[in-house]
């Protein structure tokens, strides 16, 4: 139940973030306060910083192994992606992949700096 609920509330905030922070920029966009490219970056980064900070703090409570642990963490929003792009679109494209694979590497370099954080305090 521990590991259903710490990894639950680390995905939850995750997509909570990512929502919020995407209806913002949306929202700019729509109102063309910013342009299409800057759009396309900021989409990115709101992503790539919510998993950083989210497998941050898991590595923060996690006792060893922090890259195992980004990697479930990755691989559990990974999933969560790849059905709602099956679901959404017919196809996998490279940039998809791509994309897949960024949020691999972010969960995996955050949950590792979360954990070497925690043995210098």
């Amino acid at each position: 139940m521990t590991y259903l609920k710490k990894y639950g509330l680390r995905i939850l905030y995750t997509f909570l973030t990512i929502i919020i922070l995407l209806t913002t920029i949306t929202t700019l966009y729509y109102f063309n306060f910013i342009n299409n490219t800057t759009y396309k970056i900021l989409k990115i980064i709101t992503l790539i910083i919510s998993i950083l900070i989210n497998s941050y703090i898991l590595g923060k409570n996690t006792i060893s192994k922090g890259y195992l642990e980004g990697i479930k963490l990755g691989l559990l929003i990974i999933s969560i992606f790849f059905i709602l792009t099956l679901i959404t679109s017919n196809s996998l494209k490279l940039s998809i992949l791509l994309y897949y694979l960024i949020i691999l590497i972010t969960a995996v370099l955050g949950s590792m700096v979360g954990i070497n954080k925690k043995k210098d305090n």
